[in-house]
């Protein structure tokens, strides 16, 4: 049996570093994903040691969130379509 493997063109790099405000958005972009991940994983367990994980999980994230969208804000106003929502409620009274 014979296995061809297809070799995926080169990353191109960038010549210009990234700003301040792009490295905090792409931030925000992973931090968002990592709190639907938190959610789901919170969502998919039954074992009450985990729910408390999660509950930590979401709770630490969101403080994450909230410093970098602060950190946006000081930086210049984000524009209405780069704005993303934030729940001001607590995590763990929403959770229960």
């Amino acid at each position: 049996m014979k296995f061809i493997f297809k070799q995926s063109p080169k990353p191109e790099f960038e010549d210009k570093p990234k700003t301040l405000r792009e490295c905090i958005l792409e931030d925000l972009e992973k931090t968002r994903f990592e709190l639907e991940s938190a959610y789901s994983g919170f969502d998919n367990v039954t074992d009450p040691d985990l729910i408390d994980c999660y509950i930590y999980e979401v709770n630490a994230i969101m403080k994450r969130y909230k410093y970098l969208l602060n950190q946006a804000a000081s930086l210049s106003k984000l524009p209405e379509e780069e704005t993303i929502s934030l729940n001001t409620e607590s995590t763990v009274t929403a959770l229960v």
